[in-house]
């Protein structure tokens, strides 16, 4: 068994899929209207045709899917461009800071209220850098 990657359901898909897209830069590999896989493997499902599809009915609720028990995690090379760029546009949790590992991440939430954390690659952490 291999596990392939979370789906988030949102609320509308085509909002979720230019703020995934705009704000953090993936790239659609493939779009299937009411699915977006983006090249990463991070996908995107619009929240009432899954629940359509797993419960045998669309929940009829307003309120974001966000509940605060997920965090989405992305990694970018250069977390001051990556906070720069996406910060104004979104409700921030917190700016960039540096976590007990020494990571430098930053979080805010996306349309539907999914925590999501940009933090700086592993590879860059002291000590982790790979050795030549």
């Amino acid at each position: 068994m291999r596990f392939i990657n979370p789906i988030p359901f949102v609320r509308d898909i085509d909002r979720s899929k230019d703020f995934y897209q705009k704000r953090l830069g993936l790239k659609v590999l493939e779009d299937f209207g009411d699915f977006v896989l983006f090249e990463t493997g991070f996908a995107i499902h619009e929240g009432s045709s899954l629940e359509e599809t797993i419960w045998g009915k669309a929940i009829v609720a307003e309120e974001p899917y966000g509940r605060r028990n997920l965090l989405l995690y992305f990694e970018h090379e250069d977390i001051e461009a990556a906070f720069e760029n996406i910060a104004p546009h979104v409700e921030m949790i917190h700016p960039i800071e540096r976590q007990a590992w020494g990571q430098r991440v930053f979080r805010f939430f996306d349309p539907d209220r999914h925590a999501v954390e940009i933090g700086e690659p592993q590879s860059l952490l002291p000590g982790n850098a790979q050795k030549s």
